[in-house]
């Protein structure tokens, strides 16, 4: 399922200097219990656009740390969505929460939530003695999705991950949610962006504890699993790793190739979009503003403007538009589509497999391609600040990803053997496609370095 998006979090004061460790968050991933239908892939488009188009469908921060954190990320109904766990309250609750750097506000599903799903988690707040309910007239929140909506209320807790806390971190306590917004084990989702678009208005978690000290490096690190396809996973699987204030030198080799964000007010983690290949030829795309890239945890799919998304499914023998889905394009289901991208320097390889999202209905020889119309038809005005595309993790499988603060900028680098692997980079714009192996099938295993508590609880799932 792919993951909503919101934001909250409470600004502390860098009242602490001390560093600690990079936290490394094993991330667990849901297999599916069933295939998905093209409704199903129809709602993403609709999530991402709402997302990033909505017109258009400070306390001082003690620090602790834990001395050995592994965060258990799952990989959750076939890498629709990852989640990590976090704590909430005193005593402390748990919850897993989609990990999405396309949203900046926490929130988790209340107990006084009446229409929520019976196998969901819920937060009670009357349990928790640190808990301070916001006494402001907007207390009340509502954050709208293209699929539905959450409302709840606003309050400040004790929020703790992998052994960092922060003890008055805002958050929403949802206690209305549209039906399928929620599933399996997750509760919610932590946003992982900037605090200018939170819609509480408030200050993430990762960026509290980046201004008040607490993060050897001002980094979040990505290795994400893959599970498509595979007929053996489970409902949850192994997930990958989330390193929280720096990067994990086993999940990678080379270079990591580090690239600025646009100068400017920081919102998304954004990236410019400079060039991509289908079947090992390049293809025309637009550029500047309207290449504007939002590099999404928390999406499914890949998103991109019109022209654009036409132009790759043109250079694919045998695609077509999807009737009946709006910006979907589908193609032979016996072809391998091989796409690279290039954000400015190197040329990234994307696995066939995650291209493929499957028949587009039982018995049909034509498979949904994993790039679609963002605009689903509507026009995109570029300029806005607002990005054309959004990469979710149809790319990021394919690569280690690491979001850097200061200075503003984004990575990537290849996967290493413990990883899974990945297909070597080539140089932009050419795009050498190279051979790509399947990272996170079932066979993978982390180092035990990297897991020092261990890869062995499974959590839940979101998004």
């Amino acid at each position: 399922m792919i993951p909503l998006a919101l934001a909250l979090c409470f600004l502390l004061s860098p009242s602490l200097s001390l560093s600690a460790d990079p936290l490394h968050v094993p991330i667990t991933r849901r297999a599916p219990r069933a295939v998905h239908d093209l409704n199903y892939y129809a709602n993403v488009a609709k999530h991402m656009q709402a997302k990033y188009y909505p017109n258009l469908a400070s306390s001082s921060a003690p620090r602790k740390r834990a001395s050995s954190a592994d965060i258990p990320v799952v990989n959750q109904q076939g890498d629709s969505s990852y989640f990590g766990s976090v704590n909430i309250g005193t005593p402390s609750q748990s919850f897993n929460v989609i990990l999405d750097t396309g949203s900046s506000d926490l929130w988790v599903a209340d107990s006084s939530c009446t229409r929520c799903d019976p196998q969901t988690p819920l937060f009670d707040m009357s349990q928790s003695s640190s808990l301070k309910q916001s006494a402001s007239a907007n207390s009340e929140t509502t954050i709208r999705y293209g699929s539905g909506q959450v409302a709840g209320s606003i309050a400040q807790d004790t929020v703790s991950m992998g052994g960092f806390t922060v003890p008055s971190q805002t958050l929403l306590a949802v206690d209305q949610l549209s039906s399928g917004l929620l599933d399996g084990s997750v509760s919610g989702i932590m946003g992982l962006a900037f605090s200018t678009i939170a819609s509480t208005h408030s200050t993430p978690f990762w960026q509290t504890l980046s201004t008040s000290g607490q993060l050897s490096s001002p980094e979040m690190s990505f290795w994400l699993t893959r599970f498509r396809n595979v007929a053996s996973a489970k409902d949850e699987e192994p997930g990958g790793v989330f390193t929280l204030g720096g990067t994990n030198s086993s999940l990678f080799t080379g270079d990591i190739e580090f690239l600025d964000m646009p100068a400017g007010q920081q919102t998304f983690w954004l990236l410019t979009m400079s060039a991509i290949t289908v079947q090992g030829k390049p293809v025309t795309i637009n550029t500047g503003s309207a290449a504007l890239s939002a590099i999404d945890t928390g999406t499914t799919l890949i998103g991109g403007p019109t022209d654009d998304v036409n132009a790759i499914w043109a250079a694919v023998p045998g695609s077509a538009p999807v009737s009946n889905m709006a910006g979907f394009f589908s193609f032979p289901c016996s072809t391998d589509v091989t796409i690279t991208l290039s954000f400015g320097g190197k040329s990234w390889p994307i696995n066939s497999a995650d291209m493929n999202i499957g028949p587009v209905a039982r018995g049909s020889s034509q498979c949904l391609g994993g790039i679609f119309d963002l605009g689903l038809g509507s026009s995109i005005v570029s300029g806005s600040g607002n990005p054309s595309w959004v990469v979710g993790d149809t790319f990021l499988k394919n690569v280690y990803s690491v979001f850097r603060a200061d200075p503003p900028s984004i990575g990537f680098a290849q996967l290493s053997d413990a990883a899974g692997g990945s297909g070597a980079p080539g140089a932009a714009p050419a795009g050498s496609t190279g051979a790509t192996n399947s990272n996170g099938s079932p066979s993978t295993k982390i180092s035990s370095g990297v897991l020092s508590i261990a890869l062995v609880a499974i959590l839940m799932s979101l998004l």
